[in-house]
């Protein structure tokens, strides 16, 4: 079993036990109210590591960096290495998410630091041989490994939530998992949830930001179902990921799932820069996550409307949305 290295230590804060006073005359106690749990928007702490796994019948061993969002002590809107872990309201449910090709995963911190501040633990794999600065180069069809990357990271962020001590000590809440993906990342994530290859039966719900059905994967997608689904896609994305993409995969996909249209927007303008777009898309994926993953149906209402924005966004839940011409570039026939 391998364990994580960690780069930044975090203290660890326990619960305090609530306080009893008694009087000389009477044998009662009274006991003091517990304080409110905190409530979201919370301060983002982070913690960084490297992931070592092990190599298998096909695959050489592989090791990748990981950094660990997670709501933290402090004033909301605050965002450090370091923080001590918030832990009157733990566990968290546990979000992973895999960027683009050649894409930092940092790159996407606004989304991710909103995810965190709503309650939920973001885990951004820099995966081997995809990620910016990878030794000799970057090599796109290592993202057939990713499923098993992603598996093995989840493994490994349970235990550490298992263990009795370190930063993310009890932190995260092991039935309540879900994965999000922007483009090869959302390829990834997909077959993830729905591709008979790969899929990983912790994980109870999926973001798809400009992803698609890939043949690189071996297996069938949505063959045993799928976990309810958002689906996001910039309408203006031409070529990185054509609409036909998101649109194909949708209407494969079984109930419950949420087309997310982001008019006028291309590859990565609804998920990288400050702006109406991406705080759409925060909104939008953040009720979607507390609908399905803390089961609260105010959530998915609320979802509708923030999806909902004359120019910029429509959201919708219907079986099928219609078919848009041209193909989807490695997607299977059919």
């Amino acid at each position: 079993m391998l364990v994580a290295v960690l780069a930044v230590v975090l203290g660890h804060h326990a619960r305090t036990p609530p306080t009893t006073s008694t009087t000389s005359t009477s044998t009662s106690t009274t006991t003091a109210p517990r304080p409110p749990t905190p409530r979201a928007p919370y301060a983002v702490g982070a913690v960084t590591f490297t992931v070592a796994e092990p190599a298998t019948s096909t695959t050489a061993a592989r090791s990748f960096p990981v950094t660990v969002r997670y709501p933290a002590v402090g004033r909301p809107g605050t965002a450090a290495l370091g923080l001590a872990p918030l832990r009157a309201a733990q566990p968290y449910p546990l979000v992973i998410f895999s960027q683009g090709f050649d894409i930092a995963p940092e790159a996407y911190a606004g989304l991710l630091n909103a995810w965190t501040a709503a309650g939920f633990v973001v885990a951004d794999p820099a995966y081997p041989y995809t990620s910016p600065g990878a030794v000799g180069g970057v090599v796109r069809a290592d993202i057939v490994h990713h499923p098993a990357d992603l598996s093995f990271l989840i493994t490994t962020l349970l235990a550490d939530s298992a263990s009795s001590s370190g930063p993310l000590h009890h932190m995260m809440n092991a039935r309540a998992i879900a994965v999000i993906g922007q483009s090869d990342g959302g390829d990834v994530s997909l077959a993830a949830v729905a591709n008979s290859c790969c899929r990983d039966t912790r994980i109870t719900a999926a973001v798809i930001l400009s992803g698609a059905e890939l043949t690189w994967f071996p297996g069938t997608y949505f063959a045993d179902g799928s976990v309810p689904l958002l689906v996001v896609q910039g309408t203006n994305d031409l070529t990185m990921n054509p609409v036909t993409c998101s649109v194909t995969l949708y209407n494969a996909a079984p109930a419950p799932k949420y087309y997310l249209a982001m008019i006028g927007q291309t590859h990565l303008s609804a998920y990288v820069p400050p702006g109406p777009a991406r705080n759409v898309v925060a909104s939008v994926s953040i009720d979607f996550l507390n609908g399905y993953l803390r089961h609260s149906p105010s959530a998915l209402a609320a979802m509708r409307v923030a999806g909902t924005v004359p120019g910029l966004a429509t959201i919708t839940s219907a079986p099928a949305v219609p078919l848009v011409a041209g193909t989807c570039p490695d997607a299977p026939a059919g």
